[in-house]
């Protein structure tokens, strides 16, 4: 349901991206929108990884250096016939945690010194589950996809904007005052659908933790932690940008305002009932035997 409700979403951005190219009425203009957007992107799906890694400080571990860590994504990816990605540490209080990487082959998972000091060992194991869920599902790529489109839309809408302000000698029927209000409502509209798909890809990732570790609760009850501290503060240097890729919004306490549209999370107690519900799948007679992979690959 959740990969249905992703693609029907990307198709609404690329909907919206049409339209405004076709109200401008140069196809020229739209295409250098998408080859502006998709060259930045085409860098950052390639060199996120690193980007997001340097920018967060986080320094890379050896199982000496993590056993129970290294222990921990071990024995998951074994569980989930992944390659072992590259471990990492950031040194923050705040307990936090993201995966990287352009595909299961590249990608590393990051976790900060006081989620290692919060956590159970259990706990960490449910935390790691979401985050290999993320790699398997190549979630990096989704949203890439989205972004590129999402900052196509931004680019057009500003050029509507210049339209706007300075005359729009290309199109016939331009209105000002329309271009102006498309300028600023189709970025917003952008923005929501790329929030939603983020957050249609979390529920995506709990669902593969949980399966995969085979306790739910594990990861309801890292959840419940996570999401009580993290309204005293946020990671350094977490960015508005970036915050889709922790397992919760480093902006938890803040990120409550115009209805939820822009969050990146849904809500802790949103993940929590659904968890609650694949328990329920999970103990049926006919579930606990089904692989991880049935339901991933």
């Amino acid at each position: 349901m959740e990969q249905i409700k992703t693609f029907l979403l990307l198709g609404a951005m690329s909907i919206l991206l049409v339209f405004i190219g076709g109200y401008l009425g140069g196809k020229g203009g739209m295409l250098i929108a998408l080859v502006m957007a998709g060259g930045i992107n085409f860098y950052t799906y390639y060199f996120s990884d690193t980007m997001i890694l340097k920018h967060y400080n986080a320094q890379e571990v050896d199982p000496r250096e993590a056993p129970m860590l290294y222990r921990v994504v071990e024995r998951l990816v074994e569980r989930g016939s992944l390659p072992m990605p590259k471990v990492y540490i950031i040194h923050d209080h705040i307990p936090n945690a993201f995966a990287t990487g352009r595909n299961p082959s590249h990608a590393a998972v990051a976790i900060t010194t006081g989620l290692l000091e919060l956590l159970s060992e259990d706990e960490i194991e449910g935390v790691m589950a979401h985050e290999l869920s993320h790699v398997r599902h190549r979630d990096i790529l989704v949203a890439t996809i989205a972004a590129t489109i999402a900052g196509s839309v931004a680019f057009i809408a500003n050029i509507l904007q210049f339209g706007a302000m300075f005359g729009n000698r290309n199109n016939r029927n331009g209105n000002p005052i329309f271009m102006i209000a498309m300028a600023i409502l189709l970025p917003i509209a952008a923005s929501i659908i790329q929030m939603t798909i983020s957050r249609s890809r979390e529920f995506m990732a709990d669902e593969g933790a949980g399966r995969l570790t085979g306790h739910p609760e594990w990861l309801q009850n890292a959840l419940i932690k996570l999401s009580n501290y993290n309204v005293r503060g946020e990671v350094q240097g977490a960015t508005p940008e970036n915050a889709h890729m922790f397992i919760i919004s480093p902006f938890e306490g803040k990120n409550l305002s115009f209805a939820n549209l822009f969050r990146t999370h849904p809500t802790t107690e949103q993940r929590l009932e659904r968890l609650e519900a694949l328990k329920k799948v999970l103990n049926q007679p006919n579930e606990q035997n089904k692989l991880y992979d049935r339901h991933y690959s």
